[in-house]
């Protein structure tokens, strides 16, 4: 079954499914799977830091990469996930705007994202970030197999 990750969403499957979201420019879209549980989950986070707006982040965790990150890995040891296992990668995290965007949040995005990696001994198997195109993800849960569009053509993650 097909499901459509919205900015500041996250979903999960199984092997039945795909997960697919569009327009990650500065967002991050972070992919996770557990080839053995065939289960994955994909998230697109929009802001770096839930700190700016407590409240959103309260009622929607998965817009921000500091508590959207937590949620998705969480959710999948709910579904017999093994962090041993977990095969990440990210896309996205670009600076559409070109270098003159003021903010940098794809930077900051993707730094967070490393940090809390980090901390937690996890490490990114690829990742297709930075520049200023836009990238679609398919997330094919029957494999695992993260295919990127961008600018009409398309690569394996």
């Amino acid at each position: 079954m097909r499901h459509v990750v919205v900015v500041g969403d996250m979903k999960v499957g199984g092997k039945k499914d795909m997960l697919v979201t569009h327009a990650l420019g500065s967002c991050l879209g972070l992919m996770v799977y557990d080839p053995i549980e065939n289960v994955g989950g994909l998230l697109h986070a929009m802001l770096p830091l839930s700190k700016i707006n407590p409240q959103k982040a309260g009622t929607n965790p998965f817009m921000f990469v500091d508590t959207g990150v937590p949620r998705l890995f969480r959710r999948l040891y709910d579904l017999g996930g093994q962090k041993a296992r977990l095969i990440v990668k990210a896309a996205g995290c670009g600076r559409p705007l070109g270098n003159n965007e003021m903010f940098k949040i794809g930077e900051r995005n993707y730094t967070v994202l490393k940090k809390l990696l980090w901390k937690n001994n996890i490490l990114l198997e690829s990742e297709d970030v930075g520049g200023t195109i836009s990238r679609t993800v398919h997330f094919d849960l029957s494999m695992g197999q993260v295919v990127i569009s961008s600018g009409g053509t398309k690569k394996i993650l």
